[in-house]
């Protein structure tokens, strides 16, 4: 099985090949969804509410990402390692390098933090010491509390165009993707059309050049509340790695997500 690198990545832009993104917090499961052909596995802070209980991503620890950076590590055959940077490890560019490079050292291959054109010096310095970046952009769940909220976000104008310039600096900053979360899909075109660097998408429409599903929710194991942007692949009868390999040709043929997935400006 080929490796997925950020150039794999890049070509699928260039080339409109769509990619596949799931998160994965061990290493079955991490072997399961890269064996089924998933482009990129995040290990992602949201390991605080589906394994912890936790009602927000805000009491990850970099500890808690490390643990299962190396999990995931051990079962990946192939895919892309991405992992979160959790909140307020990365205040500072140099307590942020430090913090990348634990991840980096656990197994990561690039390292996903959240926020706009504040973040420039820190993106470029990570950027200059050979630490890939991912800017989260749209709705960031650590800024939850500020946010009030898990609400979609760049509906009106003024946040749109703020939303697109914090893209544009990222890029310049030397961020290698961007991940645009709970964003209408019409903005999430543009900014796609925009950058550069490939874009993935979560409640984002369909002209994102990838798409991301937390795996408990594509596998229809949330308990709780289903956001409109998740589909259920365990349908069927179809084992997990069936499922897998459902979402993985579906976002790659555009099936998913469809116009019902997405949000209005």
């Amino acid at each position: 099985m080929s490796k997925t690198t950020i150039n794999t990545l890049h070509q699928c832009k260039q080339n409109q090949h769509k990619f596949s993104v799931v998160t994965a917090y061990d290493a079955t499961f991490a072997h399961l969804a890269s064996s089924a052909g998933i482009d990129v596995l995040l290990v992602g802070d949201s390991l605080g509410m589906v394994l912890q209980g936790k009602d927000s991503t805000v009491p990850v620890t970099l500890e808690h990402m490390c643990y299962h950076t190396d999990a995931v590590k051990q079962g990946n055959q192939g895919a892309l390692i991405m992992s979160d940077l959790p909140f307020m490890s990365y205040s500072t560019p140099e307590q942020a390098i430090d913090s990348a490079a634990a991840l980096m050292q656990a197994g990561a291959e690039m390292v996903k933090l959240e926020g706009g054109a504040w973040l420039v010096e820190t993106v470029k310095m990570l950027s200059e010491r050979g630490i890939p970046v991912c800017s989260h952009l749209g709705l960031t769940p650590q800024y939850v509390h500020k946010l009030g909220g898990y609400k979609v976000q760049g509906r009106d104008d003024a946040a749109a165009k703020q939303m697109l310039s914090d893209a544009r600096a990222m890029e310049q900053a030397g961020a290698d993707l961007i991940l645009l979360e709970c964003v209408p899909s019409t903005l999430a075109k543009q900014l796609t059309e925009s950058v550069n660097i490939p874009v993935i998408g979560i409640g984002a429409g369909s002209d994102t050049d990838g798409q991301v599903l937390v795996c408990y929710d594509m596998l229809g194991m949330n308990p709780g509340h289903i956001p409109k942007f998740v589909k259920n692949y365990m349908v069927e009868g179809r084992t997990i790695a069936q499922a897998f390999e459902a979402y993985d040709q579906e976002v790659k043929a555009g099936g998913f997500p469809a116009a019902e997935h997405g949000f209005k400006a």
